[in-house]
């Protein structure tokens, strides 16, 4: 029996959420729905631009720890912030969801990490996250019992960034492992496949990574072509389960020969897609932890991110399963 369904591996960021045009992102030089890695003075300057925002706690894998405690699973959470303001808001929040989170905080400099989020009029969001007190996360972090005692350990590619992490990331899979547990990892973005492609595919093919979070745009940019079918004919061969997200256009599931096809959510207005990915792996690790198919899986993947894209941030403020039991997915 695990002590926890899913530990989460992941950057502790606060999300300071703005609206704005596609001309601010022109005239700032943000590259459009990407993740922008920007300085401390940079960090300075476009908060001073921005409009109203609303700050959040987020971080990509600490929204699937929120997600999938807000299905009623277990959840753990490795990350780091300072002793500070967007610090004391990070832990605040994530404990409030009901995630385990006991990473201890820095004392000093740099700041709790944060990310300005532009979202355009389309919903696609342009971040550009200062990482701060995120690069500090490392080995001495690891909390073995929890490492052995998650069924699924599942981290971010944005965590390949700060050296440190990818120590505490090998040293997590390792302990998981030898427990008999499985590793996940979310491919993140398609510029941070760019920037890691041979280490993320020698994740996969040694197996240190069994199951695989992307979307259509990150599985083209790891095998380096421009159809998604030839992608997902490579990515069958290099990982236990792909789960691979085309928006409208729902999801692919593959493990091995099998393929399963899974529909969008139906939804009444695209507002944010902040967190739509990391929703997607809450729904989809909830389910797979406590024995579901995959279709199942794939499903409650598709209902959280169909509710975290019609509204502004990344963390649903719907409790996920009771929306589950309404669509007769529990």
């Amino acid at each position: 029996m695990s002590q926890y369904d899913v530990l989460c591996i992941g950057n502790a960021i606060v999300d300071i959420i703005a609206q704005c045009d596609e001309a601010f992102l022109t005239d700032n030089g943000i590259i459009k729905g990407a993740m922008n890695l920007i300085d401390a003075e940079r960090a300075e300057l476009l908060y001073s631009r921005m409009g109203p925002a609303i700050e959040a706690s987020g971080g990509s894998a600490g929204n699937t720890a929120a997600g999938i405690a807000s299905f009623g699973g277990r959840s753990a959470y490795f990350g780091k912030v300072s002793r500070d303001h967007l610090g004391d808001i990070f832990t605040h929040d994530i404990h409030a969801q009901g995630v385990a989170f006991d990473t201890k905080p820095l004392a000093g400099t740099p700041p709790t990490a944060r990310s300005m989020i532009f979202v355009t009029p389309d919903g696609e969001r342009s971040m550009n996250t200062y990482l701060g007190a995120c690069v500090e996360l490392g080995p001495d972090d690891v909390e073995a019992d929890k490492a052995k005692g998650a069924a699924v350990t599942y981290f971010e590619g944005y965590l390949w960034d700060p050296p440190l992490a990818k120590e505490a990331i090998r040293l997590t899979a390792s302990h998981a492992h030898a427990a008999g547990r499985e590793v996940s990892m979310t491919l993140s973005d398609s510029f941070c496949v760019d920037r890691y492609r041979a280490e993320f595919l020698d994740l996969m093919r040694s197996g240190t990574v069994d199951i695989v979070f992307a979307n259509s745009h990150e599985i083209k940019s790891l095998y380096e072509t421009s159809s998604f079918d030839e992608a997902l004919a490579q990515i069958r061969k290099d990982c236990k389960i792909a789960a691979v997200t085309r928006s409208e256009k729902g999801s692919v599931i593959v493990r091995g020969d099998e393929t399963v096809v899974i529909q969008a959510t139906q939804i009444r207005e695209l507002v944010d897609t902040t967190g739509a990915g990391d929703l997607y792996a809450a729904g989809f690790l909830f389910g797979y932890t406590q024995g579901r198919s995959l279709k199942d899986c794939g499903d409650l993947g598709s209902l959280a991110a169909g509710l975290v894209i019609q509204q502004i941030g990344p963390r649903p403020r719907q409790n996920l399963k009771r929306e589950a039991e309404q669509a007769g997915l529990l």
